[in-house]
Formats: C-alpha cells, sequence, structure tokens
C-alpha cells in the first residue's frame, strides 16, 4: 500500500500546492471492508472544511482518470489534527524540541508501552526524547509518533 500512497503523492502534490497548501501525508488503508484515501494537508493558517472540499474538487477527478487505486475507495481530506502523527523524516525534522509521545508495538525492557518527553534527535534506526533522563527507542519498535498539544496554555 505505500505504494500506492507514493504514486497518489506524486500525482496531487503539485496541485494542492498549487492551491497554497501542504501536503502533509497520504494513507490509504483497508477498515473492515472498506478501503480509504485519507489525504491531509495543512498550512501555516490551519485548515477549514472549505479547505478540504477545495482540495477535494481539484484531486479527485485526476485520482479518478489514474487508476492507481483499482479497488472502489472513499476519498477523505481533512487536517492532520492538532495533535499530529509524525510518520516521515521531515515531520520529525520540523518537530524537534517539540514534546511528543511515542507508543512502542509491545511493552520494552522497562516494562512501558510508551513514552512522552522533547524530541532530541532521530536517525533510521533510532529516535531519542529526553524525559527526566535521555531515552533512545529503536524506530522498528515503534507502532505511532505523535505531537502533544499542551491544553492548559
Amino acid at each position: 500500500m505505500a505504494s500506492i500512497e507514493h504514486k497518489v503523492e506524486k500525482l496531487i502534490k503539485e496541485k494542492i500546492e498549487n492551491l497554497g497548501y501542504e501536503l502533509y501525508d497520504i494513507e490509504y488503508t483497508k477498515e473492515a471492508k472498506n478501503f480509504f484515501l485519507r489525504i491531509y494537508i495543512d498550512s501555516k493558517d490551519g485548515i477549514s472544511l472549505e479547505d478540504c472540499e477545495k482540495v477535494s474538487n481539484e484531486i479527485n477527478e485526476p485520482l479518478d482518470k489514474s487508476n492507481i487505486i483499482a479497488e472502489q475507495y472513499f476519498l477523505e481530506v481533512s487536517s492532520p489534527g492538532i495533535e499530529k502523527i509524525l510518520r516521515k523524516d521531515n515531520h520529525l525534522q520540523n518537530n524537534l524540541g517539540q514534546e511528543v509521545e511515542i507508543k512502542l508495538f509491545k511493552k520494552d525492557n522497562e516494562g512501558n508501552k510508551s513514552y512522552i518527553g522533547k524530541l532530541k534527535s532521530f536517525n533510521d534506526k533510532q529516535i531519542v526524547i529526553e524525559t527526566k533522563e535521555e531515552i533512545t527507542i529503536d524506530r522498528k519498535s515503534i507502532a505511532q509518533i505523535k505531537t502533544i498539544y499542551n491544553w492548559e496554555d
């Protein structure tokens, strides 16, 4: 499915950028019997429902004509949200120094299944966060990384 995501990105990225938005991420997934193509867009001013509709109208026809996806699917265009999932290296790079939550596939040797701390550094194999101490986590053991929004501010 990653191949489909990559092909879709090549097809629609420029169209989205020409409208003044950033293509944040693409997710193609099957849930129960249905397939979903989720396009996440962002901008410095935030994303409204009208922005999502504008992008959906712009990319719907090129996606249909391209036949990249053989199955019937639902197209969803939305914001990545206030607590963003960090799936790509550029997401990590843009959030260095920010507070993140890392969820693991299974408990580690310390008995933890998640960590919250400031994203300090990363490479192809590991992510380093700072809690009370510096913690290095193997990327292959990470199920999800997301930013944490401080709701008290």
